[in-house]
């Protein structure tokens, strides 16, 4: 049996042992990396550890003690209030807003996981605020990013097209653009309909207090606490059952600007500034942020580090180690190589788009895109295929799958989503993870490839 086929059969195992016996599978898979790295590959432990992703853990670390934080004072809370005003009280209309919001930020060139990472933490504070599906919203959040990811401008299209360019292969950058969005935009629909969003719109409208409940702060995500009265932002951390106290200047149910809370805001547009103007480091800049936070408000900041999402960064940082040691082994393009070399343009052609599925789902996007993009030259030069079509096909179903919760993009909203049960979040991310992986890149296939065959 060759080392290749070892390593994906080990993998299978991994996620077998998990799913049976409840054991983190990230724990499961660095012990995987470990093993099959050390006696199959023949790697050591810096081959190893050179598949892990220390710039997701950071984002990870940063992004989820930023945004616990910001639960802890109440400015999620006021970000919720704010949003339900935006829309007039419609509670169906927000996650619209949180797919429109995420597809403009990637459109006009912010990275994908940067986007999800600002709006994914707001997006499901309001979800488990108002009793919407964390899923719904998590899946719009991602699926708003990835709609928007292949304009002109945006940092998947020009690597895309830049690819497509170095390779000589034609290329339409408009095409590629409008075959992602309109992907995009129709799963959300569907997504919005099964997921309960139809039942949103019987809500009709409600008032911004309503949409928070009775205008408490978070000291832990999905705790009320009782304000200080001092109009500080501080708190303490009351019994999940009990309600919070306005100030005297403050109506009742209603959120108002403190200084933590100003300052809050603040940093939350200091991060998006520093992500999407000077791009900075989404990680790496919350954390800084976080800690300005902390030491100007302790109080508020003592449990933040505790709500960082521990049990996702393991799971995540495990799985993407061994990615990374199948990738230093040649598993991957052994897959694609064997794939390419199919005498069958068609079945070659769907093959390499549910490679790009499967493997993008617990790897980096823009990389399988960059793998299997000239993989796929020898038979888009004989002319049976049509290049831009079979390049927007892969391109979708390589990046559509980011709702993965081994993704980044995924991993992000299951780190984000506050007062869940969040074993039942990954199942039902892994499921919804799984369905989009077997059936998008076959519709893709025969909507954008088939036509253009002959």
């Amino acid at each position: 049996m060759s080392s290749e086929l070892i390593s994906i059969l080990v993998l299978v195992v991994v996620f077998v042992i998990a799913t049976t016996r409840s054991v983190n599978m990230g724990a499961l898979a660095f012990a995987a990396a470990f093993g099959v790295g050390e006696l199959v590959a023949d790697l050591d432990a810096d081959g190893i550890f050179a598949g892990f992703p220390g710039d997701l853990f950071v984002v990870l670390v940063g992004v989820t003690y930023l945004f616990a934080i910001a639960r802890a004072n109440g400015t999620t809370d006021w970000l919720v209030q704010a949003a339900i005003r935006l829309v007039r009280g419609r509670v169906a209309l927000i996650p619209w807003v949180m797919f429109a919001l995420t597809g403009a930020l990637t459109a006009i060139g912010a990275v994908s996981p940067a986007a999800v990472a600002i709006v994914a933490p707001i997006a499901l504070s309001f979800a488990v605020r108002h009793g919407i599906s964390p899923l719904l919203m998590g899946v719009m959040v991602v699926h708003g990013a990835q709609a928007g990811g292949f304009s002109p401008i945006s940092i998947y299209g020009t690597i895309v097209n830049g690819i497509v360019e170095r390779e000589k292969l034609p290329g339409n950058e408009i095409a590629l653009f409008l075959a992602s969005l309109f992907t995009n935009l129709v799963i959300a629909a569907v997504v919005f309909v099964l997921f309960g969003g139809l039942k949103l719109w019987k809500q009709g409208a409600v008032s911004p207090q309503e949409a928070t409940g009775s205008g408490a702060t978070d000291g832990a995500p999905g705790a009320p606490v009782s304000g200080s009265g001092t109009g500080t932002g501080t708190g303490t951390v009351a019994s999940p059952t009990a309600t919070a106290v306005a100030s005297p200047t403050e109506a009742p149910g209603a959120i108002r600007l403190t200084p933590a809370r100003i300052a809050t805001l603040v940093a939350l547009v200091a991060l998006v500034v520093a992500v999407l103007v000077l791009d900075l480091d989404a990680g790496l800049t919350a954390i800084t942020l976080a800690v300005v936070l902390s030491t100007a408000w302790p109080q508020d900041s003592k449990r933040a580090v505790g709500e960082i999402a521990w049990s996702t960064v393991l799971l995540i940082c495990g799985v993407l180690t061994y990615v990374g040691v199948l990738q230093e082994m040649g598993t991957i393009k052994w897959a694609g190589e064997g794939v390419g070399g199919i005498g069958v343009p068609l079945l070659a052609a769907v093959l390499l788009c549910y490679i790009g599925a499967i493997v993008s789902a617990f790897a980096s996007s823009v990389g399988i895109m960059g793998a299997l993009i000239p993989l796929a030259v020898p038979f888009l030069a004989q002319g049976q295929i049509g290049a831009v079509g079979m390049v927007a096909a892969l391109a979708v179903s390589a990046t559509v799958v980011d709702v993965s919760p081994f993704s980044t993009n995924g991993a992000l909203v299951l780190a984000a989503a506050p007062d869940v049960d969040r074993e039942r979040f990954l199942r039902q991310l892994m499921v919804y993870g799984g369905i989009v992986v077997a059936v998008v890149p076959a519709v893709v296939w025969l909507v954008m490839v088939v036509p253009g065959f002959g």
